[in-house]
């Protein structure tokens, strides 16, 4: 079932592209189709931002909840969940992208181990109307001219690290591919001067203070940030070099992607403080004297009242005395 919906549907998209082409670099149309993936992404990206967003801004909330409610963890949970409603937050709105995306990359990665394997996967992989396909068709007679190159530089079917040693234009990608990932992930971190590591909370733990759970997120996140580029490395280094120039395109729109998302956000937040609210208005809408003068009447008209008891008491003493 995965094959029949999740690769072979991937494999002939690629294959596709790659047919009508110009060119036909295979190189080129794997970079096209990445492209085409991130965008058809889109929508389900900028949700999951918001939602990370959203996530990342009620730390300081979820930690005054953990505070008051002194380890009742039922009570905690209530609480958390009854924030999480009123600010539209869902703690899972970040799976189903990086679900999606790990089902597209082991998708293509069975689909390009079948080509490096054997270059007449491209036909017999294929579905009979892309094998109708005029290139396609070219193809089978001689197979030969299948590019699996980018633009003749880099061969993909290669890793950039084998027996036979170090092969430097993969290598290159592999690096780029793991630059990329860094400054995506980076790109979502919350920057805070007062921001403590790991190490450090760790520290404080063994001398008996309590961690924050916000401090202790922020901390992990910071982490993670260099530990995803390290995976990517080790992951791909070994694997054919069209891996790692999909994840590097991938990557580089994905930061495209987040930069105009979180502006987006920006522009929002800046017109959502700027408009006046409900109350500013009517409060607005108030003459100023009137706010003022009524205090002053009231007091006055108390000092008045106060000032006749006390001269009616006077005038009571003065007539007993006399």
């Amino acid at each position: 079932m995965y094959t029949t919906f999740i690769v072979k549907p991937l494999f002939n998209l690629l294959v596709l592209i790659y047919a009508i082409l110009p060119g036909h670099n295979f190189g080129l149309a794997l970079i096209i189709f990445t492209v085409l993936f991130r965008l058809a992404l889109w929508p389900l990206v900028k949700k999951q931002l918001h939602q990370a967003k959203a996530m990342r801004k009620l730390q300081p909330q979820l930690a005054k909840i953990k505070k008051e409610t002194k380890g009742d963890k039922q009570k905690e949970g209530q609480m958390i969940m009854e924030l999480y409603k009123e600010e539209g937050v869902s703690p899972l709105g970040t799976l189903p992208v990086f679900a999606i995306q790990i089902l597209i990359l082991f998708g293509l990665y069975s689909g390009l181990d079948k080509i490096i394997a054997n270059k007449h996967a491209v036909i017999n992989f294929s579905y009979s109307w892309v094998r109708n396909l005029p290139w396609m068709k070219h193809l089978t007679t001689n197979i030969h001219l299948f590019d699996n190159t980018l633009f003749g530089i880099v061969n993909l079917g290669r890793s950039a690290f084998s027996a036979s040693g170090i092969y430097w234009p993969a290598m290159i990608i592999v690096v780029l591919s793991a630059i990329s990932q860094y400054y995506q992930s980076k790109q979502l971190m919350p920057t805070s001067k007062d921001q403590k590591g790991l190490r450090q909370i760790m520290k404080d733990a063994g001398s008996g203070k309590q961690a924050d759970q916000s401090e202790v997120s922020a901390a992990v996140g910071k982490s993670t940030q260099y530990l995803l580029p390290i995976m990517i490395f080790l992951f791909t280094v070994e694997l054919a070099s069209a891996l790692s120039l999909y994840w590097f395109t991938s990557g580089f729109v994905a930061y495209i992607q987040q930069s105009i998302a979180l502006r987006e956000d920006e522009e929002e937040m800046e017109k959502m403080a700027d408009k006046p609210t409900k109350k500013r208005r009517d409060i607005s809408n108030v003459q100023e004297a009137k706010l003022i003068d009524k205090p002053k009447t009231d007091v006055s008209l108390k000092n008045k009242q106060n000032s006749n008891q006390k001269s009616k008491s006077k005038n009571k003493n003065k007539g007993r005395k006399k």
